[in-house]
């Protein structure tokens, strides 16, 4: 083993120790980051002969769904730090979040040997885990970004803490809430109920709303297509007569909502709170339909997830995780905040 390959053996197995630090603030990394039993990671030969050869390193993000608008920002990031650290990059990923095909992608990269570090946004996150083993045991340094998958062999994760996300939207539509809250409901939405970051995020909005007395409907899928958003919002709130809150648990879903919200001139008798900050979004909050969305920074997780891996991988940098934070963004703040698209 080269002293370069040793440097990041040792690397990979200190970094559990420093999760179980930095898991209080969001910033995660896998409680088994080293993988295997004695807790090593091995570099891939062909990596390491990269390196040797001084060729820049191939950093691939493998995104749920391209399609959405916010793989725009994070593009940006990734594109950002290639350029800043010499890096080739690239976002791949399927289109519609499908899982098999995503894993079917990546395990291609890897027999092709096609990928030097890859960073993994789950459209599942038990489909995701056996392929997130099979790099990490090809050699291929691996995290998550977007959407953590902490019981994977995953090496760190750079993104928002889902669940504490989840239950600081919750906190604070409950303060947005006027009147009475006995015997009625808050509605919530997600483009892609099954996806890992959903239930994430679900469970911590969960949380957030114990003991406030509202019922949650929901989550209601909604798919990442705006009519079919759109109109499963409408055909979903015709049958609530006792709703006092509504909620969309990421982009999509949020703009979506704030549509249907906007259009049934309920906007001043409903409270509403979403996540990121499309254009459209900034217009709904400008207007007043959304009270708050929740942004979180998809362009710092696009660069933090290329220079994470090009750190460990150019300079044995130990992989820790990465908390890209939760920004409240209101009326007030819109003069200040990056729109994500």
């Amino acid at each position: 083993m080269s002293p370069r390959t040793l440097l990041r053996s040792l690397a990979a197995a200190t970094a559990a120790a420093a999760a179980l630090a930095l898991t209080g603030c969001g910033a995660v990394t896998a409680a088994d980051s080293g993988g295997s039993s004695d807790g090593s990671f091995e570099l891939a030969p062909y990596i390491q002969q990269r390196l040797d050869d001084h060729k820049p390193m191939r950093v691939k993000l493998s995104y749920h769904d391209p399609s959405l608008a916010f793989a725009t920002p994070i593009s940006a990031g990734m594109k950002r730090a290639g350029k800043e650290l010499g890096a080739e990059v690239s976002l791949i990923g399927p289109t519609g979040g499908d899982a098999a095909k995503q894993v079917s992608e990546i395990q291609t990269l890897i027999q092709q040997k096609a990928v030097d570090g890859l960073a993994v946004s789950s459209a599942s996150s038990d489909a995701l885990k056996p392929v997130i083993s099979q790099a990490y045991k090809a050699g291929i340094p691996i995290i998550s970004f977007n959407t953590d998958n902490p019981d994977s062999q995953q090496m760190g994760f750079v993104g928002q803490d889902l669940k504490g996300s989840g239950k600081a939207q919750a906190e604070e539509l409950r303060k947005k809430i006027k009147g009475d809250v006995a015997g009625k409901s808050v509605v919530v939405f997600s483009v892609d109920t099954g996806a890992g970051w959903s239930h994430d995020r679900f469970s911590g909005f969960e949380e957030g709303m114990k003991g406030s007395g509202l019922k949650i409907v929901g989550p209601v899928n909604v798919g990442n297509e705006p009519n079919a958003a759109y109109n499963t919002v409408e055909s979903t709130m015709s049958g609530q007569s006792s709703v006092v809150a509504v909620a969309g648990l990421d982009c999509c879903s949020t703009t979506a909502a704030a549509k249907w919200v906007a259009r049934s001139g309920r906007a001043d008798s409903l409270a509403m709170g979403g996540f990121d900050l499309l254009t459209q979004t900034a217009e709904y909050v400008k207007s007043g339909v959304l009270d708050f969305t929740i942004s979180q920074n998809p362009s710092e997780q696009g660069y933090q997830a290329v220079k994470v891996l090009h750190d460990f991988l150019t300079k044995g940098t130990k992989i820790t995780g990465v908390d890209t934070g939760a920004q409240f963004i209101t009326r007030a703040d819109l003069a200040d905040a990056t729109v994500e698209d």
